[in-house]
C-alpha cells in the first residue's frame, strides 16, 4: 500500500503546498513520501464537514457505532505487517511492543463496543410526574447523556497506535457519537495515515456520515491552534507536554465559547518505600525498579519519576543494588531527537545541581544519542525548598528522596503536585504507616499501586489513567477504561414532554429495556 503523505478530509482526500518529512528514529534519515502540512483551510473543512455529520451520528443506532469500532479493529488488524513495518521506522520501538500495542488499540475499541451494547453509559434517570404531592406537585423529569459534538483529538508521541489516531481518546469520542478530527502526531505520519486509511474503511462499510473522521497532518503549532480554536470543535483531547497542554488550555478558555481541554501532561508518579518492605526485600525492589524505570527507554507517562523512602540501612542496599542493576542497562535510541535532547538536558539539570546527588547511571553506547538510565538523590529538606528538583524528567530518570523520620516524611507527600499514578510498597508490619500515607496519597494521584509498580496500564471498565492537576487537566476524568466515554458526553433533562417528542431512549418502551434509576431506585433490565 503506497503512501501518499495527504490529510483525510471525510472520505475526500487533501494536499497543501507546505510539506514536512517522516524521519527513521533510530539514524535520522527522511523518510518517503512527503507529508502535506494542513492548514487553516482544511482544518475549517474537517470541523465543517465534522459538525454537518454530527446530528445524524449522535443519533445513530447504538448497534451501528459498536460495529463502526469493531470494523475500525478488523481493519486495523488486516494492515498486518505492513502497519507494524512503518510504525517500528518511525518510533524504533521493538515488535514485541508494537504488537502489544495494536493489541491493546483494537481490544479497546472492542470494550467501547460492548459498554454501547450494555446501554448504561446513557445514565438514564426517570422521575415520574407526582400530580397529587402536597405542597407542590413534582413534574415529570427525565434525563439521559447526549454527545457534545465534534472532537479533536492530539496524536501522542509515546504510543503511535495506543493513543493516537485509532487509540483511546478516539474510541471513546467515536462510541459516545461524536465525530474526530485528528491531529496526528509528526514523529509517525505514516503510520497515521495508515491508521486513517482503516477507519475510513471501516466507516464505509458500516454506512457512517461521511465526516465522522478526519486525519489532519501537520508539525506546525499553528495547525493545533486553529482546530482548537475552530468553533465547531465542542472538546480537545490531548496526551503530551505540560506546556502543550497549557498552550491548548489557554486557546479553548480565550474562545467566545470555552470548551473543555482533556489534557493529560506530566507525572512523576511517585513510589513510597515503608521501612519493613525494605527491610524484607531490598535487592528485589531494586530490580524491579530498574525495569520499570527503563522500560521503554522511560517513555511512559506513568515511568516511576521519584521515590520517597525513609534512611536506614535498608535504604543503603536498595541503593546500591539500584545501581548496581541499573549499570548493566544499555541506552536505547527515543522516539524522536527533540526527546533525546529534552532528556539530556534534564538529566545534566539535575547533575549539576548542587545539592543533588548521582547514585547511578545506565551503560552509555558509543554513537547513540539515546536514553541512558539514570538515579539521582537528594534530601527531604533539599526537595523542599527546590521544586525545579521534581519537575519531570521524560525518560528513564528517577530522584530518590531521603527522608529522615515519619514526620518528614509524609510533609515530602503532601508537598506532591497531582499525579497520574501513586505507588505504595510496603510489608504486613508496616500497616499502620501505609494507612496514614494513604490518606495523602489519595488526594494526590488517580490510581493507587500496591506492592507492584506503575508502569503498565490495563484498559479495562475500572481503570482510571488521570489524576488533579498537573497530571491531567481535569482530575475527574480518565483517558483509559469505559469512563473515558463520559468526557465527550453532557446531561440533558425533559420535564413534562409528551412521549412523542420524547428522545428514543427516554420513552417508556425503551428505557425499560436499559439499565436505569427510576424515581432514585436503580433497575437493571
Amino acid at each position: 500500500m503506497t503512501l501518499t503523505g495527504e490529510s483525510f478530509i471525510g472520505r475526500e482526500r487533501a494536499r497543501s503546498t507546505t510539506t514536512f518529512r517522516a524521519v527513521e528514529a533510530a539514524s535520522g534519515r527522511t523518510l518517503e513520501p512527503p507529508f502535506h502540512e494542513a492548514n487553516a483551510l482544511l482544518v475549517d473543512r474537517a470541523a465543517e464537514l465534522a459538525w454537518s455529520a454530527f446530528q445524524s451520528y449522535r443519533e445513530s443506532e447504538t448497534q451501528q457505532r459498536a460495529q463502526f469500532l469493531e470494523s475500525i479493529a478488523e481493519q486495523i488488524m488486516a494492515l498486518e505487517e505492513e502497519l507494524l513495518a512503518r510504525v517500528a521506522v518511525e518510533s524504533s520501538l521493538p515488535r514485541a511492543r508494537l504488537t502489544a500495542e495494536r493489541a491493546r488499540t483494537v481490544n479497546q475499541l472492542r470494550l467501547f463496543a460492548q459498554e454501547l451494547r450494555l446501554g448504561g453509559w446513557r445514565r438514564v434517570r426517570v422521575d415520574p410526574a407526582l400530580p397529587r404531592r402536597i405542597p407542590l406537585a413534582r413534574p415529570d423529569l427525565r434525563q439521559y447523556q447526549v454527545a457534545i459534538g465534534p472532537v479533536a483529538v492530539f496524536g501522542a508521541s509515546n504510543f503511535p497506535l495506543a493513543f493516537s489516531v485509532a487509540g483511546g481518546d478516539t474510541a471513546a469520542a467515536l462510541a459516545a457519537g461524536c465525530p474526530v478530527i485528528v491531529k496526528g502526531h509528526p514523529a509517525h505520519p505514516g503510520t497515521s495515515e495508515l491508521i486513517a486509511r482503516a477507519i475510513t474503511a471501516a466507516a464505509n462499510a458500516i454506512g457512517m456520515p461521511a465526516g465522522v473522521f478526519s486525519l489532519l497532518q501537520g508539525a506546525s503549532h499553528a495547525l493545533g491552534a486553529a482546530l482548537v480554536s475552530h468553533p465547531r470543535v465542542k472538546a480537545v483531547a490531548f496526551t503530551g507536554s505540560r506546556s502543550g497542554g497549557l498552550a491548548l488550555m489557554r486557546i479553548a478558555s480565550q474562545r467566545p465559547e470555552p470548551i473543555p481541554v482533556y489534557a493529560e501532561m506530566s507525572s512523576i508518579n511517585p513510589v513510597v518505600l515503608l521501612p519493613d518492605a525494605l527491610v524484607q526485600g531490598a535487592e528485589t525492589l531494586a530490580e524491579r525498579f530498574v525495569e520499570s524505570v527503563t522500560l521503554g527507554t522511560g517513555q511512559f507517562c506513568t515511568n516511576p519519576g521519584l521515590l520517597i523512602a525513609m534512611n536506614s540501612p535498608a535504604l543503603d542496599r536498595f541503593v546500591s543494588a539500584t545501581a548496581a542493576a541499573m549499570e548493566r542497562v544499555s541506552a536505547s535510541v527515543m522516539l524522536t531527537a527533540d526527546i533525546a535532547q529534552a532528556y539530556a538536558a534534564g538529566v545534566e539539570r539535575l547533575q549539576q545541581h548542587p545539592q543533588v546527588s548521582v547514585v547511578g547511571r545506565g551503560c552509555d553506547t558509543p554513537g547513540l544519542v539515546g536514553g541512558r538510565a539514570a538515579l539521582f538523590a537528594v534530601d527531604a529538606n533539599t526537595m523542599l525548598a527546590h521544586a525545579e528538583i521534581t519537575e519531570e524528567v521524560f525518560g528513564p530518570s528517577s530522584v530518590l528522596v531521603r527522608c529522615t523520620d515519619v514526620s518528614q516524611f509524609l510533609k515530602v507527600l503532601q508537598h506532591l503536585e497531582g499525579q497520574l499514578t501513586a505507588t505504595l510498597h510496603f510489608a504486613q508490619t508496616d500497616t499502620d504507616l501505609a494507612r496514614s500515607v494513604l490518606e495523602v496519597l489519595e488526594g494526590k494521584a488517580g490510581r493507587l499501586i500496591a506492592n507492584s509498580w506503575p508502569t503498565g496500564v490495563e484498559v479495562s471498565h475500572a481503570m482510571i489513567h488521570g489524576g488533579p492537576y498537573p497530571a491531567t487537566s481535569d482530575g475527574r476524568s480518565t483517558s483509559v477504561g469505559t469512563l473515558a466515554l463520559e468526557r465527550f458526553l453532557r446531561p440533558v433533562c425533559y420535564q413534562d414532554f409528551p412521549e412523542a417528542l420524547l428522545p428514543q431512549p427516554l420513552r417508556d418502551e425503551i428505557f425499560a429495556s436499559l439499565p436505569h434509576r427510576y424515581d432514585g431506585e436503580y433497575r437493571s433490565p
